[in-house]
């Protein structure tokens, strides 16, 4: 057997970017992407748009190892451009386009980025980005939108070098895209999605985004020619790697500019959507307003970024959404545990259906370990649902590593393991369940409270909307719950601060008791809908330390 060795026919790079190609042949009179009213593509008009592009970027000096940046929502162009840049061998680097000026510049400078495409609306910003750098910018091409009314064309367009459009005409369909010398190859930038301070920019490889797409479809139990509506930010970790997925299984791309649950009602009717993505919060919009009324087929949501409280995953269920739950992070490149469900658990009562979903669950089929460690030990926390520990994972989908950041490198990946800085337990089936952040959790009078539980018990009230808990600084236990809530729209009458502190209080341990309630019109959230607690987390200090801890 010692002969016995890999070759070049054996051992070609792996990487999702022939998902396109394949696509191609085999579903090539399938519709690939619906958008607005009168844009449709095939497969086969999708993948010659994107080699066109390609052919372009390559024309104009783009090529290995460059950083081609997007600041675009889920338009048609953002999907093509998964699939696009890294054909002509450039990085793709999205950006959220909800980051101010400053922060995108400190971003395009880091990364070195040679070329921005930048979407019709998102063009103000650019400039002004660009215009803050002291290093050589990148060349800039907008995105048009006619679909959108003022979306045809940017008013500064001498600022501008191209236009999508340009590039899609005088590109090469013929074009013979660049393969990887090596599946580990970098093939995406992504920075983490600001719910920290301090992104970091999050290197992956063809091979760990062609596992995670293959994976994330095995375990959502994707079929060919789903109906995929974009609620999730493809600038969110390349949308749970689900571009190149789709791509794999012919499905539909319904391309959505915005979060909007009248229209997402209509898309689903029109479309007969089968399946989306999206944090809790999006599970809390589509069945909280006055539109959720009972889906006339089932509709599969795949939802991430949080544990999603119990009452809003009944209240989903309910009007027909089949939810599945998952974990994972910019780091793994999409959702590398899900809550793989049993066939027992659907005879038991709602609220036991609910608890055991909001679970994060098991690891994969395409990954490889899943723990939950003492972090100064290392030693595996005992499974019973209670031991906390830090949640470590190694597996083929874990990134590279942080862009120009070795001692964060090191510190994220030591000892075999990448260790994610989330807090959680293993129960006795061997499912994980996440209890916080660590640095959400707050130590108030030596007991540790997650934030997590307690929002979770005020989110059964019935006048809460959405609430976030973080600490706040306490002169005599240190630091105590504070909790941040936005009610629901209509209430006849509000509850007040006191009744919400003692809905609580018949509800979880004293110690574990909001003693500050906060009420806001909305929480502040990043564009992925992920709740900004470092935000929250400020204006909790700023309230000043509380003198009377009602206990």
């Amino acid at each position: 057997m010692e002969e016995m060795k890999p070759c070049a026919a054996n051992s070609p790079a792996l990487t999702p970017i022939g998902f396109l190609e394949r696509a191609a042949t085999v579903y090539g009179d399938c519709t690939s992407i619906v958008y607005g009213s009168n844009t449709v593509y095939t497969w086969r008009e999708t993948n010659l748009r994107c080699l066109r592009v390609a052919s372009s970027l390559s024309s104009i000096g783009i090529g290995r190892s460059d950083v081609v940046s997007v600041i675009s929502p889920n338009t048609p162009a953002m999907y093509e451009l998964q699939f696009a840049v890294p054909m002509s061998g450039a990085i793709l680097n999205n950006i959220n386009t909800r980051l101010d000026a400053r922060t995108v510049s400190v971003l395009l400078r880091h990364c070195g980025s040679k070329l921005l495409f930048v979407d019709v609306f998102s063009c103000d910003l650019a400039v002004e980005a660009i215009a803050m750098m002291k290093t050589d910018p990148p060349i800039l091409v907008f995105i048009a939108d006619k679909e959108e009314e003022g979306g045809a064309d940017v008013a500064d367009r001498n600022k501008f070098s191209y236009s999508y459009d340009d590039l899609i005409e005088r590109g090469d369909p013929g074009f013979k895209w660049i393969r990887p010398e090596s599946e580990w190859d970098p093939v995406v930038l992504n920075y983490t999605s600001g719910t920290t301070s301090a992104p970091k920019g999050v290197v992956h490889c063809h091979r760990g985004i062609f596992v995670m797409s293959i994976d994330s479809l095995i375990d959502w139990t994707v079929p060919k020619n789903p109906v995929y509506l974009w609620t999730l930010p493809i600038f969110h970790a390349n949308g749970w790697s689900y571009p190149w997925g789709i791509a794999a299984v012919g499905g539909t791309n319904v391309c959505l500019r915005k979060f909007d649950a009248p229209l997402i009602y209509r898309l689903i009717r029109d479309h007969g959507v089968t399946h989306m993505c999206g944090a809790p919060v999006v599970l809390n919009m589509l069945s909280g307003t006055q539109d959720s009324h009972p889906l006339n087929h089932p509709v599969n949501i795949l939802t991430a970024g949080a544990p999603p409280p119990a009452a809003v995953l009944l209240r989903a269920e309910s009007i027909g959404f089949l939810i599945s739950h998952g974990y994972g992070l910019t780091e793994t490149a999409g959702l590398n545990v899900s809550c793989a469900w049993k066939p027992q658990w659907s005879r038991l009562p709602a609220s036991d259906r609910a608890r055991l979903k909001a679970r994060q669950g098991v690891r994969t089929v395409g990954f490889s370990e899943i723990d939950v460690v003492d972090p100064e030990s290392g030693r595996s926390v005992e499974r019973n649902g209670e031991a906390v520990g830090e949640i470590v994972m190694r597996g083929s989908s874990i990134m590279l590593g942080y862009l120009k950041d070795p001692i964060g490198t090191e510190k994220a990946l030591k000892n075999g393991w990448f260790y994610t800085g989330d807090v959680g337990v293993i129960h006795s089936d061997g499912y994980l369940e996440i209890k916080d952040r660590s640095k959400d959790i707050i130590i108030t009078g030596g007991e540790n409270v997650s934030s997590v539980e307690v929002e979770a018990v005020l989110y059964t009230n019935p006048a809460v909307n959405e609430v976030a808990v973080v600490a706040r600084p306490d002169e005599f236990w240190g630091e105590t719950p504070c909790a941040f809530v936005s009610l629901k729209e209509g209430l006849s009458r509000k509850p007040t601060e006191e009744e919400l502190i003692e809905y609580c209080r018949k509800k979880m341990p004293r110690y574990m008791v909001p003693k500050t309630v906060s009420f806001r019109d909305e929480l502040p959230k990043t564009s992925t809908g992920k709740v900004m607690k470092f935000v929250l987390r400020e204006i909790a200090k700023k309230m000043g330390t509380t003198r009377l801890s009602r206990m």
